[in-house]
């Protein structure tokens, strides 16, 4: 394995489990702030208890995807010392700030787990708030740096405002944002669907499920809106990206729309099915509109088509089998006769965000690819030139095992009858 292949596998393998746990990290809070609020609302002890126990899954997600995000930032020392030596001080502004952010959200952390019987009930919630938007900026701000690699402006100044200023930031935020909101809601209604099949259908289940498909629904239903936003964006800094998502070959009007199939190496789409001018349609709004195809650049510039097209494939079929699933659920309760269908379709939604969320960042990687800073450095020019990044590999690729399996064993023991006779407990003593 050279040094290129071994250093992109090992921040594949790396940012693939952390992803999981920052989008559980900014989509956690979320959910307990809409689950105190209820308390405070209505006065039912169940919604505190709620609370309590995602405020508790907050806090190990967060430490969790501390250490993960640590040991990312060795990696981007250790692996791309010469792109770090270009853009360190271009992007470092954006993960400088990123670190007030976790210190900020570390503080309302502590406060919002430790000040249940200290602060006063309106003030206790007021701290998920901030735990939320600092966990959102932080997400937000290491977009930052991550758009302007994709769409760069201020090179090679080294301008600290260069990564806020990228037009890629602000609609790469926009989509991630509501992709960590996605895959958190819908994962942990899955948890309670699955408890109430096999019985548990007290309060306490029915309200985590509905407080989670509810945030669930709306934002699956916002994701293709920022999903328009982002193509469009892309459409006019990244074209070939789009290109090799949609396997479009030719410049011109009239651009189809492939759903499905497999691309080979030339561009050649099997078993997919085109839609006649629909990409011209949904890029410009005009069936004429004109689009860039992949015969307008280089070769050699092409990124690997069949993993971005698979990838955008996946990340769109996803979505939009969540929207689906999620309409599935909300008629079936509608109905009130169909309980069992609607829980089986929050359980099979379940893992679709986390999916979504994953495979959307290969099409963002992957489709940038031979760059690894659009346009101006190859990925083969940062990386290190060790040649033992293979021992790293597997060494980095074992902790990140690792800490999957202490955060699920952790979450599981959540779920234990001693967990749940604590939180009974400290609803009662509040």
């Amino acid at each position: 394995m050279n040094s290129v292949l071994a250093a992109r596998a090992q921040m594949e393998v790396s940012l693939a489990f952390h992803m999981v746990f920052a989008a559980l990290g900014i989509g956690m809070p979320v959910l307990l702030i809409v689950a105190e609020g209820m308390w405070l609302r209505t006065g039912q002890l169940h919604y505190r208890r709620i609370a309590v126990k995602w405020g508790k899954a907050t806090a190990l997600t967060f430490a969790v995807g501390a250490v993960s995000g640590t040991a990312l930032a060795f990696e981007l020392g250790l692996l791309w010392p010469r792109f770090m030596a270009y853009s360190g001080s271009t992007i470092g502004s954006a993960f400088a700030l990123e670190a007030y952010a976790f210190f900020v959200e570390a503080i309302f952390l502590g406060l919002y787990i430790y000040g249940w019987d200290r602060l006063s009930a309106r003030v206790h919630w007021l701290t998920g708030f901030a735990i939320a938007l600092s966990g959102l900026a932080s997400g937000v701000l290491v977009v930052a740096a991550n758009a302007w690699m994709q769409a760069p402006v201020g090179t090679p100044s080294g301008d600290p405002t260069a990564p806020f200023r990228s037009p890629a930031w602000l609609h790469m935020a926009l989509h991630s944002s509501l992709s960590c909101y996605v895959a958190t809601s819908f994962a942990v209604a899955g948890v309670y669907a699955v408890g109430m099949l096999r019985g548990r259908r007290d309060a306490f289940h029915k309200s985590a499920l509905t407080i989670a498909f509810t945030v669930a629904t709306v934002t699956a239903v916002l994701q293709p809106l920022s999903g328009d936003i982002s193509a469009r964006a892309m459409a006019k800094y990244q074209p070939l990206k789009l290109a090799a998502m949609e396997v479009l070959l030719q410049t011109g009007p009239h651009a189809p729309l492939t759903i499905g199939g497999i691309p080979d190496d030339t561009g050649i789409v099997h078993l997919g099915l085109r839609i006649p001018s629909g990409l011209s349609l949904l890029l410009h709004h005009d069936p004429a509109g004109v689009v860039q195809g992949l015969q307008s650049f280089p070769r050699a510039a092409w990124p690997n088509l069949i993993v971005t097209h698979l990838a955008f494939q996946a990340m769109v079929g996803f979505g939009f089998a969540m929207i689906g699933l999620a309409a599935l659920f909300w008629w079936a309760r509608w109905k009130g006769k169909h309980e069992r269908l609607a829980l089986r379709a929050a359980v099979l939604a379940s893992p679709m965000g986390i999916l979504a969320l994953e495979a959307g960042w290969v099409v963002t990687e992957a489709g940038r690819q031979p760059w690894i800073i659009y346009n101006i450095m190859l990925t083969a020019d940062g990386v290190t030139p060790v040649q033992s990044v293979d021992i790293t590999f597997f060494g980095f690729s074992l902790l990140y095992i690792m800490l999957g399996v202490a955060l699920v064993v952790l979450l599981r023991g959540l779920a234990h009858p001693r967990a749940r006779e604590y939180a009974a407990g400290a609803e009662h003593a509040g």
